[in-house]
């Protein structure tokens, strides 16, 4: 069995863990019953795994041993957020605001993201002091070691950059356009 297969199998069998990464991590293993027939341009499986608050669902593509994750979400944008489930975890978890870093990521600039991280970790941190503890709670239980939101924000973007025009995500509405938003970090007024 494939690490992402065992990491798999863990949270759906552990319910206290599934609530954990449900929320805060936005990582919900019941959100599953998606339709509009997804899938990919270049004919690899695709499987939905899980799902989040905002109506994005998380896939896994291709054949064992490790199958890269996706991300599509409810506003017709998709692409590849890491190489496989360990990886998409350690990302959830050390950057769970990972989907604005992109959303504010002035189309696709790296420093762009860093800035919008910066903000992003004060702002979601002020709201809830009680992350870091949520995080490490979650990352013991899976056996992950969380990175640096520095070298995640950098991956997260290679991951997204890289993903190719082979890669392209459709279902019944028609093709997905990339994760990078048009917005720069300072389009937020309290980020000035």
């Amino acid at each position: 069995m494939s690490r992402s297969a065992e990491l798999l199998r863990r949270i759906r069998e552990d319910e206290n863990l599934a609530e954990l990464l449900a929320h805060p991590f936005e990582f919900d293993i019941r959100r599953t019953a998606y339709t509009d027939a997804p899938r990919l341009a270049s004919g690899a499986s695709l499987e939905v795994i899980a799902g989040d608050s905002t109506g994005g669902a998380f896939y896994v593509s291709g054949d064992e041993p490790e199958r890269p994750v996706w991300y599509a979400s409810s506003e017709g944008e998709a692409g590849i957020i890491a190489p496989d489930l360990s990886e998409a975890l350690v990302l959830l978890i050390g950057l769970p605001y990972w989907r604005d870093c992109l959303k504010f990521s002035d189309n696709g600039d790296l420093d762009a993201m860093r800035t919008a991280a910066s903000f992003l970790r004060r702002d979601l941190l002020a709201d809830d002091p009680a992350l870091p503890s949520a995080q490490a709670r979650a990352a013991e239980a899976l056996g992950l070691a969380v990175d640096p939101v520095p070298a995640l924000v950098e991956r997260l973007h290679a991951t997204v950059r890289d993903t190719g025009p082979a890669d392209l995500f459709l279902d019944d509405t028609g093709e997905y356009d990339g994760l990078f938003g048009p917005f720069p970090p300072s389009r937020n007024p309290r980020r000035r």
